[in-house]
């Protein structure tokens, strides 16, 4: 009986620790309540002011593009509030802990990092540009009184430079953006972003480049002299076409004169090249590339034409430029858009719809005096850099046809000052070998006329390239695959005139067109072979700046093409990257196409 009382309490004390541990359990579970309620709610609203912030980016992308200044400004102001408030709503000390929750943790961790990089974007990209973007519309860039006002472009440079870094890291961190374990709606939108910020990233260091290379190429402070290379389609060259005119671009603190025309002709020949030649150059290409001004861009290397070709300027005229521009008859045609027609001095009406079959082909025709055909070139680039220079026309399509020329390939600009060359580097306007990255590798088709006439006017060509991995040891095979096809008419030969078909004076029968095709492959590539129409053929393999390279010869007949297949072996790191290809530009340039071989037998014989 002694024992009962002592027992009694025994028991109490337990039941008042359980209690306890009853009352924290219940306690616990409910802070977890709580913070699941606090997150999920604050997740909720974050996931609205995210949403609202995407819709800002389309909204804001479409004012930009109506040149709606006033309405971006707000527009950037609004995304930046949205930003700024998903990025509080997920970085509260709760959130952070529940961050590390088993499986939910992952998906709550990846938001969180979204809020963060579209925040950055808003207030380190968005918003600095915003501040600016009123003296940059696409007006801006028209010149008044003969100039274009460089002053915008100076005083946007801070920001649009701060913009590009802003995004830089962002498309960084975007991509490490860990979803191995979150839900399918959390992933699409990490993927979302990433591709929405991957593209702007690009966007904005090609705007940087410009805002920070314009003032100085466009003389703000003085003045500069551009060799401009007219290249003619009609008788290709690996950087585009013969330059059958070039002309002095003058620019004085934004004004742009062109002056003192030449024929392409006139340059040369030199007895030696004007500069030493690399041995892949001549070796592939021949040392006339340095002793002709129409050769020099047999090269697809655009920085080796353009030094070429400002070395025989000087040595022709005693002018040393600050740099050189390529552009062709399909780049005019475009930029017709944006001016309207122009009248020539001849009395033809030059318009964005003839422009392309009067410089290329009818001009042969209604002139057969070889000095005439170059002086309607130059006649017609005149022409339109006259009207551009009024500023007599539409800023946003000009805009257009530059970007599309640029896309091309059929707008080449090279500076001999170093710094801004190491700007233009790496951008489509720097007319570079073909590069090789973890997203993407390139190939190169370039084409160089063996006809000596004009009928690559009638050389349509199709390219496709494809890659698979078809070894053990994950290197992946790829193969490019060109065709190529005569479409002039039948009886070319009588029907065309004697300075388009070359009347045989080359060594090639009138009518047929006879051409150098070059596939150039990543560097480091390993060559595994080629055919022609399904049979083995003897190709030349060579090299040019590390790039092997796999050339051949074709002759065609009007109606006759053929089609040359080659294959590289490339390397394991770049198995997963797509693959591309770029090449020479003709009259028309088509989408390169994707294909499909069997790894078996990636260029099969018949």
């Amino acid at each position: 009986m002694s024992d009962q009382p002592e027992s009694r309490r025994a028991a109490v004390s337990r039941g008042s620790r359980a209690r306890v541990v009853l009352w924290t359990v219940l306690a616990v579970v409910l802070l977890l309540i709580l913070a699941v309620a606090w997150v999920g709610v604050r997740g909720v609203l974050a996931k609205g002011h995210l949403e609202r912030a995407v819709s800002d980016v389309s909204t804001l992308r479409s004012q930009l593009t109506d040149a709606d200044t006033s309405a971006a400004q707000q527009t950037a102001k609004h995304l930046e509030d949205e930003a700024s408030a998903a990025r509080s709503l997920t970085g509260d000390p709760v959130w952070g802990a529940a961050q590390y929750v088993p499986f939910f943790g992952t998906n709550l961790r990846a938001v969180r990092e979204v809020a963060v990089v579209v925040d950055d974007v808003a207030d380190g990209a968005v918003s600095p540009v915003a501040g600016v973007v009123g003296g940059l519309g696409v007006d801006s860039f028209a010149p008044k009184d003969g100039k274009v006002d460089l002053d915008p472009l100076v005083t946007a440079q801070p920001a649009v430079a701060q913009a590009a870094e802003t995004l830089t890291r962002a498309d960084r961190d975007a991509q490490v953006i860990d979803t191995s374990g979150t839900l399918s709606p959390v992933t699409s939108a990490v993927n979302q972003l990433r591709n929405a910020v991957q593209s702007a990233s690009k966007q904005a260091d090609t705007a940087n480049r410009v805002v920070q290379l314009a003032p100085a190429m466009l003389a703000r402070d003085g003045e500069r002299n551009y060799v401009l290379l007219f290249q003619n389609n009609a008788e290709l060259r690996a950087g585009g076409g013969i330059p059958g005119a070039v002309a002095l671009l003058k620019v004085q603190d934004g004004s742009i004169k062109l002056e003192n025309q030449a024929a392409g002709a006139s340059f040369g020949p030199y007895e030696q090249p004007v500069l030493p030649l690399e041995a892949d150059t001549t070796s592939l290409y021949g040392d006339i590339t340095g002793r002709y001004m129409q050769d020099v861009n047999l090269t697809p290397r655009f920085d080796v034409s353009a030094q070429l070709a400002r070395e025989m300027w000087k040595q022709k005229f005693g002018q040393e430029v600050d740099g050189v521009l390529a552009m062709d008859p399909v780049t005019l045609s475009y930029m017709l858009r944006a001016t309207g027609p122009v009248q020539l001095a001849t009395g033809d009406t030059l318009t964005a719809d003839n422009a392309v079959q009067l410089l290329l082909s009818d001009v042969y025709t209604k002139y057969s005096d070889p000095a005439v055909q170059d002086a309607f070139f130059a006649s017609a680039a005149s022409a339109v850099f006259d009207k551009v220079s009024s500023g007599g026309f539409d800023a946003k399509q000009f805009i257009s046809a530059l970007t599309k020329g640029t896309d091309e390939g059929r707008l080449r600009l090279w500076s001999a000052t170093k710094d801004e060359q190491q700007r233009l580097d790496g951008t489509a306007l720097a007319g570079e070998l073909p590069t090789a990255s973890r997203e993407t590798r390139q190939f190169g088709v370039y084409l160089n006329d063996g006809t000596g006439s004009k009928m690559d006017y009638y050389l349509d060509k199709t390219v496709s390239v494809g890659s698979s991995v078809c070894r053990q040891d994950g290197r992946p095979t790829s193969v490019v695959e060109v065709t190529l096809k005569n479409i002039a008419p039948a009886d070319a030969a009588t029907s065309l005139p004697r300075y388009v078909t070359g009347g045989g004076d080359f060594g090639t029968e009138p009518g047929k067109i006879k051409t150098l095709v070059a596939v150039y492959a990543p560097e480091n590539a390993i060559y595994l072979g080629s055919t022609r129409d399904g049979k083995q053929v003897g190709v030349q393999t060579a090299t040019d700046g590390g790039h092997p390279v796999t050339q051949l010869q074709t002759l065609l007949a009007p109606g006759e093409s053929t089609t040359f297949r080659v294959a590289y072996l490339g390397d394991a790191e770049f198995a997963n990257a797509g693959v591309e290809a770029i090449s020479t530009p003709g009259v028309k340039q088509g989408k390169v196409e994707p294909l499909q071989f069997e790894c078996k037998d990636p260029v099969p014989a018949g």
